[in-house]
């Protein structure tokens, strides 16, 4: 009995420093966590249903304005270059430059507006089946 709680301590010593070795390989930063929305409003829900993840990279020219549009489900980008400021109808609105992560709004209508580099970003959304990204 002693023999083999010794080797099953050994083994999980073996397993916590291999572990270590391991973990010191990788490094993890948060870019963004949030309940909320760019502008504040908190998030209800996901939609009911399969989940159906769509990860989008976007490449919008500079001196862009995109159209007015919402989303019908919460989702997140992250700027890989350039400059984008975000804008809803009643005039509020956020920058956010290369490095920045910014939570969307969901059933509110808002536009993009580039400066004067193109933007290439990472869109992740969380949707289902049959639901359109944006309308």
């Amino acid at each position: 009995m002693k023999v083999m709680i010794a080797a099953l301590l050994l083994s999980a010593l073996m397993y916590s420093a291999a572990a270590e070795d391991a973990s010191s390989q990788i490094k993890t930063e948060t870019l963004l966590q949030s309940t909320a929305s760019w502008d504040g409003t908190p998030y209800k829900a996901y939609p009911a249903g399969q989940p159906k993840i769509t990860v989008l990279k976007i490449t919008i020219a500079a001196n862009t304005v995109m159209k007015w549009h919402s989303h019908p489900f919460p989702n997140a980008g992250y700027i890989l270059s350039g400059e984008l400021t975000v804008e809803k109808k009643d005039g509020t609105k956020q920058h956010f430059v290369a490095g920045q992560a910014l939570a969307e709004t969901v059933d509110s209508i808002h536009r993009g507006v580039t400066g004067a580099e193109p933007v290439v970003l990472i869109v992740f959304y969380s949707g289902a089946p049959g639901l359109p990204l944006s309308y």
